[in-house]
């Protein structure tokens, strides 16, 4: 997480995003895959960040078997209708004049969590931001 913050520090001061760190476990995984993985989901967590004044909230919890981790925030939100569509390779919900992007970021997210055994999902509402969970078996 450390990496990520550097990566995002001058983005987040110029748009004045908290990145707020809750419950983080240490675990055994190869770093620059789970760089990426958070690169593309607080880098989607500050491009859609919406009006109102942004937060982004990086948590984990632990469950007897897995770590649930979430990346929330406040922004713009998706429709539930997309909530699997997302996943798939280069599936923009928005024009590329709206928000900058090629729509693989998540599909990236996806084979990463898919390699460790793990599941992805997102919990959002339009209009009221949106909560990235990804599980990641503690066998992994």
């Amino acid at each position: 997480m450390q990496d990520i913050v550097v990566l995002f520090g001058n983005q987040m001061k110029e748009k004045n995003i908290p990145i707020v760190f809750s419950g983080l476990p240490i675990i055994k995984a190869v770093h620059i895959s789970m760089t990426q993985l958070m690169q593309n989901l607080i880098g989607n967590a500050l491009k859609y960040h919406g009006k109102t004044d942004p937060i982004i909230i990086v948590s984990a919890e632990e469950t007897h078997t897995d770590w649930i981790f979430s990346v929330k925030d406040n922004g713009i939100g998706i429709d539930p209708l997309y909530a699997e569509k997302i996943f798939m390779p280069f599936q923009r919900l928005h024009l590329r004049e709206d928000y900058e992007g090629t729509g693989i970021g998540l599909s990236i997210c996806k084979k990463i969590i898919d390699r460790l055994k793990g599941k992805i999902w997102v919990e959002s509402t339009l209009g009221e931001g949106a909560c990235f969970k990804f599980s990641i078996p503690k066998t992994s």
